[in-house]
């Protein structure tokens, strides 16, 4: 198994995640540490104003925004909340 990958958060990221309830806090560790920590790719690859970075579904409305350095093998988190517009 190859090792897994470091996250970090921005300052907007870690704003987003403070405004989630408990219950989607605890969902939110639950896909870094389990999915996009061994296997950033997993998310979908943005497009436009985004491109280069990914896109992981939090919530029906919610999503995890984030980009990678591969060369150190760490995910940024970008933004852990809706993309529908605040």
């Amino acid at each position: 198994m190859s090792a897994r990958w470091e996250v970090r958060f921005t300052k907007q990221a870690k704003k987003d995640a403070q405004t989630l309830s408990p219950k989607l806090k605890s969902k939110l560790r639950d896909i870094l540490l389990e999915v996009l920590s061994r296997n950033p790719y997993e998310g979908k690859k943005l497009l436009g104003d985004l491109a280069g970075s990914y896109s992981y579904r939090l919530t029906y409305k919610d999503r995890i925004v984030y980009s990678l350095n591969e060369e150190r093998r760490i995910i940024y988190i970008e933004r852990s909340r809706t993309h529908y517009g605040d």
